[in-house]
Protein backbone atom coordinates (compact mmCIF):
# COMPACT_ATOMS: atom_id res chain seq x y z
CA UNK A 1 0.00 0.00 0.00
CA UNK A 2 1.34 3.42 -1.00
CA UNK A 3 0.19 5.92 1.61
CA UNK A 4 1.73 8.83 -0.29
CA UNK A 5 -0.85 8.25 -3.04
CA UNK A 6 -4.01 10.29 -2.29
CA UNK A 7 -6.28 7.72 -3.96
CA UNK A 8 -4.97 4.91 -1.75
CA UNK A 9 -5.26 7.02 1.40
CA UNK A 10 -8.87 7.86 0.56
CA UNK A 11 -9.60 4.19 -0.18
CA UNK A 12 -8.08 3.11 3.14
CA UNK A 13 -10.04 5.70 5.11
CA UNK A 14 -13.23 4.54 3.39
CA UNK A 15 -12.39 0.91 4.21
CA UNK A 16 -11.83 1.84 7.85
CA UNK A 17 -14.97 4.01 7.83
CA UNK A 18 -12.78 6.72 9.29
CA UNK A 19 -13.38 10.45 9.03
CA UNK A 20 -10.35 12.60 10.00
CA UNK A 21 -10.93 14.89 12.97
CA UNK A 22 -10.16 18.59 12.69
CA UNK A 23 -10.07 18.85 16.47
CA UNK A 24 -7.28 16.25 16.66
CA UNK A 25 -5.47 17.75 13.69
CA UNK A 26 -5.68 14.56 11.64
CA UNK A 27 -4.11 15.62 8.34
CA UNK A 28 -2.21 12.71 6.83
CA UNK A 29 1.03 13.29 4.91
CA UNK A 30 0.68 12.19 1.27
CA UNK A 31 3.79 13.72 -0.32
CA UNK A 32 6.78 11.41 -0.82
CA UNK A 33 9.23 14.29 -1.25
CA UNK A 34 8.29 15.80 2.11
CA UNK A 35 8.54 12.36 3.69
CA UNK A 36 12.05 11.92 2.26
CA UNK A 37 13.07 15.36 3.52
CA UNK A 38 11.85 14.57 7.03
CA UNK A 39 13.90 11.39 7.06
CA UNK A 40 16.99 12.99 5.55
CA UNK A 41 16.88 15.75 8.17
CA UNK A 42 16.44 13.22 10.97
CA UNK A 43 19.59 11.38 9.82
CA UNK A 44 18.56 8.12 11.46
CA UNK A 45 21.04 5.39 12.33
CA UNK A 46 20.44 1.70 13.12
CA UNK A 47 21.19 2.34 16.80
CA UNK A 48 18.79 5.29 17.12
CA UNK A 49 15.68 5.09 19.30
CA UNK A 50 12.96 7.44 18.08
CA UNK A 51 9.69 8.83 19.43
CA UNK A 52 6.91 9.54 16.93
CA UNK A 53 3.86 11.46 18.15
CA UNK A 54 0.67 11.17 16.11
CA UNK A 55 1.60 8.39 13.65
CA UNK A 56 -1.86 8.48 12.02
CA UNK A 57 -1.95 5.90 9.23
CA UNK A 58 1.72 5.03 9.68
CA UNK A 59 3.31 6.48 6.53
CA UNK A 60 6.21 7.91 8.55
CA UNK A 61 6.17 5.04 11.05
CA UNK A 62 6.98 2.52 8.34
CA UNK A 63 10.09 4.46 7.35
CA UNK A 64 11.18 5.02 10.93
CA UNK A 65 11.02 1.30 11.73
CA UNK A 66 13.11 0.64 8.63
CA UNK A 67 15.84 3.17 9.44
CA UNK A 68 16.00 3.22 13.27
CA UNK A 69 16.68 0.47 15.76
CA UNK A 70 13.67 1.26 17.95
CA UNK A 71 10.52 3.35 17.44
CA UNK A 72 7.97 4.38 20.05
CA UNK A 73 4.79 5.70 18.41
CA UNK A 74 2.14 7.48 20.49
CA UNK A 75 -1.37 7.60 19.02
CA UNK A 76 -4.35 9.13 20.82
CA UNK A 77 -7.13 7.99 18.48
CA UNK A 78 -8.21 4.47 19.49
CA UNK A 79 -9.39 3.61 15.95
CA UNK A 80 -6.04 4.54 14.41
CA UNK A 81 -4.20 2.79 17.23
CA UNK A 82 -6.13 -0.40 16.51
CA UNK A 83 -5.33 -0.13 12.80
CA UNK A 84 -1.63 0.48 13.50
CA UNK A 85 -1.42 -2.48 15.87
CA UNK A 86 -2.77 -4.73 13.16
CA UNK A 87 -0.71 -3.22 10.36
CA UNK A 88 2.56 -3.44 12.27
CA UNK A 89 1.87 -6.64 14.21
CA UNK A 90 5.03 -8.26 12.79
CA UNK A 91 7.26 -5.21 13.29
CA UNK A 92 9.47 -6.10 16.24
CA UNK A 93 11.19 -2.76 16.74
CA UNK A 94 7.94 -0.78 17.13
CA UNK A 95 6.25 -0.03 20.46
CA UNK A 96 2.81 1.50 20.03
CA UNK A 97 1.32 3.48 22.91
CA UNK A 98 -2.38 4.32 22.73
CA UNK A 99 -2.56 7.54 24.74
CA UNK A 100 -2.61 11.32 24.67
CA UNK A 101 1.04 12.34 24.32
CA UNK A 102 0.46 15.18 26.77
CA UNK A 103 -0.32 12.57 29.42
CA UNK A 104 2.56 10.20 28.61
CA UNK A 105 5.71 10.25 30.74
CA UNK A 106 7.91 11.39 27.88
CA UNK A 107 10.94 11.80 30.11
CA UNK A 108 10.75 8.11 31.02
CA UNK A 109 10.94 7.23 27.32
CA UNK A 110 13.82 9.66 26.83
CA UNK A 111 15.65 8.29 29.85
CA UNK A 112 15.10 4.82 28.42
CA UNK A 113 17.21 5.61 25.38
CA UNK A 114 15.01 7.58 22.97
CA UNK A 115 17.22 10.44 21.79
CA UNK A 116 15.31 11.69 18.74
CA UNK A 117 11.76 12.85 18.01
CA UNK A 118 10.54 12.65 14.42
CA UNK A 119 6.87 13.45 13.84
CA UNK A 120 4.12 15.26 12.02
CA UNK A 121 2.81 16.90 15.18
CA UNK A 122 -0.90 17.62 15.67
CA UNK A 123 -1.30 21.38 15.33
CA UNK A 124 -3.46 21.80 18.43
CA UNK A 125 -0.81 20.51 20.85
CA UNK A 126 2.46 21.02 18.97
CA UNK A 127 3.70 23.99 21.02
CA UNK A 128 2.91 22.34 24.36
CA UNK A 129 4.56 19.09 23.32
CA UNK A 130 7.73 20.82 22.16
CA UNK A 131 8.02 22.79 25.39
CA UNK A 132 7.42 19.63 27.44
CA UNK A 133 10.14 17.79 25.51
CA UNK A 134 12.60 20.67 25.79
CA UNK A 135 11.99 20.94 29.53
CA UNK A 136 12.37 17.20 30.16
CA UNK A 137 15.46 16.32 32.24
CA UNK A 138 16.52 13.84 29.53
CA UNK A 139 15.56 16.10 26.61
CA UNK A 140 16.05 14.67 23.11
CA UNK A 141 19.25 15.41 21.22
CA UNK A 142 17.35 16.11 18.03
CA UNK A 143 13.77 16.87 17.01
CA UNK A 144 12.57 16.98 13.42
CA UNK A 145 8.91 17.91 13.27
CA UNK A 146 6.28 19.19 10.88
CA UNK A 147 4.26 21.92 12.54
CA UNK A 148 2.04 24.85 11.66
CA UNK A 149 4.04 27.46 9.77
CA UNK A 150 3.01 30.20 12.18
CA UNK A 151 4.47 28.23 15.09
CA UNK A 152 7.64 27.54 13.09
CA UNK A 153 8.05 31.28 12.58
CA UNK A 154 7.89 31.84 16.33
CA UNK A 155 10.33 29.04 17.10
CA UNK A 156 12.94 30.35 14.68
CA UNK A 157 12.40 34.08 15.32
CA UNK A 158 15.36 36.20 16.36
CA UNK A 159 15.28 38.76 19.16
CA UNK A 160 13.74 42.13 18.34
CA UNK A 161 11.42 40.76 15.64
CA UNK A 162 7.62 40.60 15.66
CA UNK A 163 7.45 36.79 15.93
CA UNK A 164 9.89 36.59 18.83
CA UNK A 165 8.17 35.75 22.11
CA UNK A 166 8.00 33.48 25.14
CA UNK A 167 8.03 30.20 23.20
CA UNK A 168 10.95 31.43 21.09
CA UNK A 169 13.05 31.88 24.21
CA UNK A 170 11.91 28.67 25.92
CA UNK A 171 12.85 26.51 22.92
CA UNK A 172 15.96 28.41 21.86
CA UNK A 173 17.36 28.12 25.37
CA UNK A 174 18.04 24.44 24.65
CA UNK A 175 17.95 24.06 20.87
CA UNK A 176 19.47 25.47 17.75
CA UNK A 177 16.38 25.74 15.55
CA UNK A 178 16.23 26.05 11.79
CA UNK A 179 13.45 26.04 9.22
CA UNK A 180 14.04 23.16 6.83
CA UNK A 181 11.15 23.75 4.41
CA UNK A 182 7.70 25.25 4.15
CA UNK A 183 5.06 22.64 3.30
CA UNK A 184 1.97 23.27 1.20
CA UNK A 185 -1.47 22.19 2.47
CA UNK A 186 -1.73 20.01 -0.65
CA UNK A 187 0.90 17.70 0.84
CA UNK A 188 -1.70 16.43 3.33
CA UNK A 189 -5.08 14.77 3.18
CA UNK A 190 -7.36 16.33 4.06
CA UNK A 191 -5.45 19.57 3.38
CA UNK A 192 -5.20 21.85 6.45
CA UNK A 193 -6.27 25.46 6.19
CA UNK A 194 -2.76 26.76 6.81
CA UNK A 195 0.77 26.10 5.61
CA UNK A 196 3.11 23.83 7.53
CA UNK A 197 6.87 23.69 7.95
CA UNK A 198 9.57 21.16 8.74
CA UNK A 199 11.68 22.38 11.64
CA UNK A 200 15.02 20.93 12.69
CA UNK A 201 15.93 21.29 16.37
CA UNK A 202 19.38 20.26 17.61
CA UNK A 203 20.28 20.24 21.31
CA UNK A 204 22.81 22.88 22.26
CA UNK A 205 24.71 24.08 25.31
CA UNK A 206 24.30 27.56 26.71
CA UNK A 207 27.34 29.70 27.56
CA UNK A 208 25.81 30.10 31.02
CA UNK A 209 23.23 27.77 32.59
CA UNK A 210 20.20 29.15 34.49
CA UNK A 211 20.70 28.69 38.21
CA UNK A 212 17.01 27.94 38.60
CA UNK A 213 14.94 27.19 35.52
CA UNK A 214 11.61 27.71 37.28
CA UNK A 215 12.68 31.20 38.34
CA UNK A 216 13.83 31.97 34.81
CA UNK A 217 10.51 30.79 33.39
CA UNK A 218 8.62 32.89 35.94
CA UNK A 219 10.65 35.94 34.90
CA UNK A 220 10.00 35.29 31.21
CA UNK A 221 6.26 34.91 31.74
CA UNK A 222 6.19 38.09 33.82
CA UNK A 223 8.03 40.20 31.27
CA UNK A 224 6.44 38.81 28.11
CA UNK A 225 2.96 39.26 29.60
CA UNK A 226 3.83 42.97 29.58
CA UNK A 227 5.95 42.92 26.42
CA UNK A 228 5.02 46.46 25.39
CA UNK A 229 6.22 47.86 28.71
CA UNK A 230 9.82 48.81 29.42
CA UNK A 231 11.85 46.25 31.37
CA UNK A 232 12.79 48.76 34.03
CA UNK A 233 9.15 49.45 34.81
CA UNK A 234 8.23 45.76 34.97
CA UNK A 235 11.21 44.77 37.11
CA UNK A 236 10.90 47.75 39.48
CA UNK A 237 7.67 46.30 40.92
CA UNK A 238 9.16 42.86 41.49
CA UNK A 239 12.88 43.14 42.26
CA UNK A 240 14.50 45.41 44.83
CA UNK A 241 17.89 45.61 43.08
CA UNK A 242 16.77 45.53 39.46
CA UNK A 243 18.65 48.74 38.52
CA UNK A 244 22.01 47.40 39.67
CA UNK A 245 21.47 44.12 37.83
CA UNK A 246 20.45 45.85 34.60
CA UNK A 247 23.53 48.07 34.82
CA UNK A 248 25.77 45.07 35.48
CA UNK A 249 24.30 43.28 32.45
CA UNK A 250 24.59 46.46 30.34
CA UNK A 251 20.86 46.36 29.60
CA UNK A 252 18.88 49.51 28.91
CA UNK A 253 15.97 49.88 31.38
CA UNK A 254 13.93 51.24 28.46
CA UNK A 255 14.36 48.06 26.41
CA UNK A 256 11.48 45.59 26.07
CA UNK A 257 11.17 41.85 26.56
CA UNK A 258 11.44 40.94 22.88
CA UNK A 259 14.84 42.63 22.52
CA UNK A 260 16.75 40.21 24.78
CA UNK A 261 18.34 37.03 23.42
CA UNK A 262 17.95 33.71 25.30
CA UNK A 263 21.51 34.10 26.61
CA UNK A 264 20.74 37.58 27.94
CA UNK A 265 17.61 36.25 29.67
CA UNK A 266 19.67 33.61 31.46
CA UNK A 267 22.20 36.17 32.67
CA UNK A 268 19.45 38.56 33.75
CA UNK A 269 17.61 35.85 35.68
CA UNK A 270 20.78 34.67 37.38
CA UNK A 271 21.54 38.24 38.39
CA UNK A 272 18.05 39.11 39.62
CA UNK A 273 17.71 35.95 41.70
CA UNK A 274 21.23 36.07 43.11
CA UNK A 275 21.78 36.85 46.76
CA UNK A 276 22.10 40.58 46.04
CA UNK A 277 18.90 40.64 44.03
CA UNK A 278 16.21 38.63 45.79
CA UNK A 279 12.65 39.44 44.69
CA UNK A 280 11.48 42.65 46.25
CA UNK A 281 8.64 42.95 48.69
Amino acid sequence: MNLTAPSEVKALLAELDFRPSKVLGQNFLIDSNILKMLLATADLRPDDAVIEIGPGLGVLTECLTRDAGRVVAIEKDRRLAAYLKERFRETRNLELIEADALEVDLDKLLAGGCSKVVANLPYSVASRLLVNLAEAPHRPKKMVVTIQNEVADRLTARADTDDYGLISVLLQLRYGISLRKEVSPSCFYPPPEVKSAIVNMVLRELPEEPRDYDQLKHLLKLCFSKRRKQLGGVLRKNFAHFDAVLAQQQLDPQSRAETLSPEQWVRLSNGLYSKAGEPGA
